[in-house]
């Protein structure tokens, strides 16, 4: 049976509402997908007021609004647009087995709305909530970027990143394989030109920024730094912002990565915190394996991988 795609609106504190749309270009009508769109382009408008992007979801180009997952933050008193993420979902295979990888995307916040934590937000939450849809199997993820912030970020939210600080070089099979197939068929998700090369061995994709993403190339003092040095020291050592450089990070949200995450929301120790991590454990141990086993439209590793219900 078909996933029905997700479309969840909610409050988040400090008097802003969330809302989340899986696949707008064929979940919306098309009026709504419009003010949708809509509301994307006043966001871009405030942080590039000069500037003009034309890939993704803000060209509105049917096919990248059909394999999207948008998520935008809004004043719940003034009802304005102030922050989005755009996540792409991608096709990639891994070990014979077809899997889809969700790639992180475009992430804007208006100007007068940063340093409130609406990154962890954006990126986090949505990427826990299909995580939990997907009946917690391990999800792939990919980020592109040279901002040292996000770069930390994605590090610290996800499991099993490459690269970071520590694991400079030298990446697994899976991040390499997995690494080939994007720059192969989906550089255009991120705006990535065909002449831009892959050092593959450190996951950094040179010239980056003559595809689309043009406007968005930063010097390394105009990009935000991340509170923990390591990051912002990785990226001024590995990059050449003059060029035009990329990290290509890829990683994984799995129970690790969810719970990592439901511990920043809530403070340690704290009812809710506690009782997030037991029902973490619990689904780990004894509610997930009896959902796997029924549906039996899923793979389950080696006990079951075939993709579709045999006759």
């Amino acid at each position: 049976m078909a996933r029905r795609p997700l479309a969840l609106t909610m409050a988040v504190g400090r008097g802003l509402r969330l809302r989340i749309v899986e696949r707008p270009g064929v979940s919306l009508p098309p009026a709504a997908l419009a003010a949708l769109l809509a509301d994307l382009r006043q966001i871009a408008g405030a942080v590039l007021p000069e500037g003009e992007l034309d890939y993704g979801v803000l060209s509105g180009a049917p096919d990248r609004l059909a394999n999207s997952v948008v998520t935008v933050v809004y004043d719940a008193r003034s009802k304005t647009p102030v922050a989005f993420n755009a996540l792409a979902l991608m096709d990639v295979d891994l070990g014979g087995q077809a899997l889809e990888i969700l790639h992180l995307g475009l992430v804007m916040v208006d100007p007068n709305h940063r340093g409130k934590g609406l990154s962890d937000l954006l990126y986090g939450l949505t990427c826990v909530l299909l995580f939990l849809r997907r009946q917690c199997r391990t999800l792939y993820l990919s980020n592109v970027t040279q901002v040292p912030s996000v770069f930390g970020m994605v590090a610290e939210t996800f499991d099993q990143v490459f690269p970071r600080p520590g694991l400079e070089a030298n990446p697994g099979f899976a991040h390499r394989s997995l690494a080939r197939q994007i720059l192969a068929r989906h550089r255009h998700v991120f705006g990535v030109g065909s002449d831009a090369v892959f050092d593959e061995n450190r996951s950094v994709i040179q010239n980056a920024y003559t595809g689309g993403s043009d406007d968005l190339k930063k010097t390394f003092s105009a990009a935000p730094k991340h509170r923990k040095g390591a990051y912002n020291d990785m990226c001024a050592r590995e990059l050449d912002y003059e060029r035009g450089d990329d990290f290509l990070q890829i990683g994984q949200i799995n129970m690790a990565a969810a719970a990592r995450y439901i511990s920043k929301l809530a403070r340690p120790h704290s009812t809710p915190w506690l009782a997030a991590h037991l029902v973490l454990l619990a689904a780990q141990s004894t509610i997930l394996p009896v959902i796997h086993w029924f549906a039996d439209d899923q793979p389950w590793g080696s006990l079951r991988p075939w993709r579709h219900v045999r006759p």
